[in-house]
């Protein structure tokens, strides 16, 4: 007894030392002459002040770096570069980054209304394997957008040309007839556009990924230029169009490794990538994150060259809520985990498995006791039998090498039919995906689609605006043959939210506003299901064609509550004249659902 009191003593000892250890240190930026709007590079001086409050700090500090109000510029000279290797981007490397926040164990930026302006092509804010970090009330954007915005001026669809006004904020040049937009040590030639309505900011219907006349053209006055063989007669006067290319370098945050990471009141306006990536990461919380314009008056029509927000290989809890997400150039969240092919079976316990997608590569996939379950890509189906990784080894021809192999031993003796030169198998890490409550959002004016959930975990959509997505709204998904993304819903909740024409364009999985649908090349073949646990209920749909839910291989499904009012503000264009289009759909629970007031039955 003695002994126990003793040890119970000084553990308290322990803790009190500990507590005493740790204090709160707060970082005015104005006391080190880091000043709003003085059109100062901040670059290299927040990047000096980091690395001293680093040396500085202990884990068991808590450190607060507060921005006065106003406008901070930062430029890639004197900017620390990096190799990252970001899911879902371009794997090109270094990246330059303006501030990276690397292994703080508790720190809090607060902006007060800081608007961090950037130049050139740079990762504005990296999160690199820190705990307990706050980022709070601050916005990210960029002086020069690669995505050139301009307006029709005319359109001439007999002949074939276009006159088209790029806006004011736009510099570019003409080289041997050919249209270039030009920035801050940077040049690209648009090869793809978005249309938008003027004023409305809505995507013009029925008009999907365009292609823009930048060959062949010709300056008629400053800021204004002839396309000769420009045809689209969609393209009325006074259309504005995001003009892009396909490129996604760096996302506007990338968040990675961390622990309990949160953000209040954070915009991202403007980011060559996606918004916020996150990629093996436990637990994110959003309040108020927006991937949005500058308010109703702002002249841009469009955010980020892609997702505004994507979650890659994650775990524990994935919050957003009140967030406003329009503009961007794909979803507004996407939420998966990353299939390794089986490329070889050296043994009963051991495998070679690789990333596939070019985007996706070069991070690690798994730790030591993580639950892995094993999926024939034709089919799409899961073996009943999970495994736990016992070893795990990047497989590298050189040091420098980007992670894309791995030999990986499991526990537990793998079935002999778990045999890659059979069939193509995939391997999804189990113990790497979250649960997540999307709530009160608004989702508007993008191009592709709404939302998309991969996660076996509890999943909550509630209470969410879907205004204008111009594919589906809500997309559930999986492919582990061109994407790679995992995997099955097992538990989803999709109510109180409501739908406003959606599906004005056709992308790929667009189906129906609510698209279940997993990547399945051998439907026919398939014995189990891929999706189950899927509830939709008491939501609002405003539309004005047939799709409402199309599911694929899914094994208990509730439809109940929902209302449908139907609009004639487009014309019906889809192929899908169904309202629900089932495939491989067992159990299914369809009750009390309105159109235009009335009861329906399923079919």
């Amino acid at each position: 007894m003695k002994k126990i009191i003793l040890l119970v003593l000084l553990t308290t000892a322990l803790n009190f030392s500990l507590m005493a250890q740790s204090n709160v240190k707060i970082y005015k930026l104005s006391a080190y002459g880091i000043k709003p709007n003085s059109g100062k590079n901040t670059t290299p001086l927040l990047t000096s002040l980091l690395k001293e409050i680093k040396s500085k700090t202990s884990d068991l500090d808590k450190v607060i770096i507060q921005f006065e109000k106003g406008r901070y510029d930062f430029y890639p000279e004197g900017a620390i570069k990096r190799e990252y290797y970001i899911s879902n981007h371009d794997q090109d490397n270094p990246k330059i980054v303006g501030i990276e926040i690397e292994k703080f164990n508790n720190i809090t930026l607060i902006g007060k209304g800081t608007d961090l302006m950037f130049h050139g092509r740079m990762l504005p804010l990296a999160l690199i394997e820190s705990s307990n970090v706050k980022i709070k009330d601050l916005s990210i954007d960029f002086e020069k957008p690669q995505i050139t915005q301009v307006k029709i001026i005319s359109n001439d669809t007999t002949a074939g040309n276009i006159v088209f006004e790029t806006a004011p904020w736009v510099k570019y040049k003409l080289k041997d007839s050919t249209f270039y937009n030009t920035g801050e040590g940077w040049e690209m030639q648009p090869t793809s556009g978005i249309a938008f309505e003027n004023g409305t900011k809505h995507i013009i219907f029925n008009s999907g990924d365009i292609r823009v006349g930048t060959k062949s053209v010709s300056e008629v006055s400053p800021g204004k230029i002839k396309a000769y063989h420009w045809k689209n007669k969609k393209l009325i006067s006074g259309t504005v169009i995001a003009m892009r290319s396909w490129h996604r370098p760096a996302p506007g945050i990338f968040v990675h490794k961390g622990k309990n990471i949160s953000f209040e009141n954070v915009k991202v306006h403007y980011a060559e990538g996606m918004g916020l990536l996150a990629q093996l990461t436990e637990n994110i919380y959003m309040d108020g994150f927006g991937v949005c314009l500058r308010g109703k008056n702002d002249p841009r029509y469009f955010t980020t060259q892609a997702d505004a927000t994507h979650f890659s290989g994650c775990k524990g809890e994935i919050i957003s809520k009140n967030g406003l997400y329009e503009g961007m150039m794909d979803d507004a969240i996407n939420i998966h985990g990353t299939y390794l092919k089986i490329t070889k079976k050296l043994d009963d316990h051991t495998v070679i498995a690789n990333y596939m997608h070019e985007q996706s590569y070069g991070f690690d996939w798994g730790n030591i006791r993580d639950t892995v379950q094993f999926i024939q890509s034709k089919t799409m189906e899961l073996w009943d039998a999970k495994n736990t990784i016992a070893a795990i080894k990047p497989i590298l021809r050189n040091s420098t090498d980007p992670i894309k192999e791995f030999k990986i031993e499991f526990t537990k003796a793998l079935d002999p039919v778990i045999d890659p030169s059979k069939q193509d198998i995939g391997i999804e890490n189990l113990s790497w995906t979250p649960s997540v409550v999307f709530t009160g959002n608004t989702i508007r004016n993008n191009r592709a689609r709404g939302a998309l959930f991969s996660t076996p975990k509890p999943t909550l959509v509630a209470n969410n605006l879907f205004d204008h997505t111009s594919g589906c709204a809500i997309l559930l998904c999986g492919d582990s043959n061109g994407w790679y993304e995992t995997g099955s819903c097992r538990d989803i909740t999709i109510r109180d939210n409501k739908f406003v024409n959606a599906l004005t364009s056709m992308y790929q999985f667009t189906s129906a506003i609510i698209s279940i649908y997993p990547e399945i090349p051998d439907l026919t073949n398939q014995k189990k299901y891929f999706h189950s646990g899927i509830r939709i209920l008491n939501n609002q749909f405003d539309t004005f064609d047939q799709p409402i839910l199309y599911a694929k291989s899914v094994d208990g499904l509730v439809f109940t509550g929902n209302k449908i009012q139907t609009n004639k503000e487009y014309p019906a264009f889809h192929s899908n004249k169904k309202r629900f289009l089932f495939e491989r759909v067992i159990g299914v629970d369809f009750s009390d659902n309105k159109v235009d007031g009335k009861p329906i039955e399923m079919l």
